[in-house]
């Protein structure tokens, strides 16, 4: 009995050395582990030498991603992606690696107290069935709001309202999320042109010269927010409704469109490498330059690109 009495003790002198304090992100593990998640955060935070990236830089390969099909199970963007798919893969481009499903990545990083405190980049997580307790559903925010998600059978990869996130949670570093102002827009500011005050705030918020964006307004619609195409693309930015849609863009508003094409050019940037090859996918669509490798040997596209950057040159 001595013996047995000795190894026990032993056993809680060890266990006690190793346990940790009660502090949030136990009450957090305790909480997840209740409604049924898995994971830890000692498994799927990723290391500061591994991370990379900022909010905006998530935002951004996210961004690359929008009109993809939702596939159930899908993890390849080439056939389709489902929700977690979807974030996994934003992240991994990013060298973040976190799990596979949504109820795992929502024990992923930090918790985020609130909707309030969230910050581009952010994982939002909804518990969508009331007949089975826990996480169902994951969506990446973006600010204002919205938040870019695989959404369901039958939809694409787009943005939409975050509605009420049932958790949040962040996974970039402390040093990569820090900072919530977005760094100026390359250019500086543009003035002396019609919404120029749009095309500067949304610059800086996305990471795109001001001077560019209203050279790709000038040279899409003459600066008129109420232009159709005649191949019905509308509005200041002439948007197709499909792409306004998968951008969650009222085309016809010009803040909106302003904005999303912000955000539309600094995803087509960050994926193809060039602003060129931005400005060609903008005008023929990114599959086009995909299949061609570069700027298509279109007559209207190579003449699109030189004419925005010719005046995105006089503006800046």
């Amino acid at each position: 009995m001595d013996g047995l009495t000795a190894v026990h003790s032993r056993i809680g002198q060890i266990q006690a050395r190793f346990a940790a304090p009660l502090t949030t992100h136990a009450t957090w593990a305790r909480a997840a582990s209740a409604a049924g998640l898995t994971g830890t955060d000692a498994a799927t935070t990723p290391t500061a030498a591994a991370a990379t990236g900022s909010g905006a830089e998530v935002v951004g390969a996210a961004s690359k991603y929008l009109g993809v099909p939702y596939k159930w199970g899908g993890t390849d963007p080439a056939t389709g992606l489902d929700c977690s798919g979807f974030t996994q893969r934003v992240y991994a481009d990013l060298g973040i690696s976190i799990p596979r499903t949504s109820s795992q990545q929502a024990t992923a990083g930090r918790p985020v107290a609130s909707l309030a405190e969230a910050q581009p980049g952010d994982l939002v997580f909804f518990d969508n069935t009331s007949s089975r307790a826990g996480i169902d559903h994951v969506g990446l925010y973006i600010g204002g709001g919205k938040m870019i998600a695989a959404p369901q059978e039958g939809e694409v990869v787009k943005v939409q309202d975050v509605g009420n996130p049932t958790l949040i949670r962040r996974v970039l570093p402390d040093r990569a999320s820090a900072a919530t102002t977005p760094a100026p827009a390359a250019g500086g500011s543009v003035a002396g042109v019609p919404y120029a005050d749009l095309f500067n705030q949304a610059g800086a918020r996305h990471g795109v010269a001001p001077a560019l964006l209203a050279a790709v307004a000038k040279t899409e619609s003459g600066f008129n927010s109420s232009a159709v195409s005649p191949a019905g693309a509308t509005g200041l930015m002439q948007f197709m409704p499909a792409t306004a849609k998968g951008l969650g863009v009222d085309a016809t508003d010009p803040a909106s469109a302003i904005d999303g094409a912000a955000r539309y050019l600094a995803g087509l940037t960050k994926q193809f490498g060039s602003t060129d090859l931005a400005l060609a996918a903008y005008n023929a669509g990114p599959g086009t330059v995909q299949r061609y490798g570069g700027v298509p040997p279109y007559a209207e596209t190579t003449s699109y690109v030189q004419k925005v950057k010719s005046a995105a040159e006089a503006y800046s």
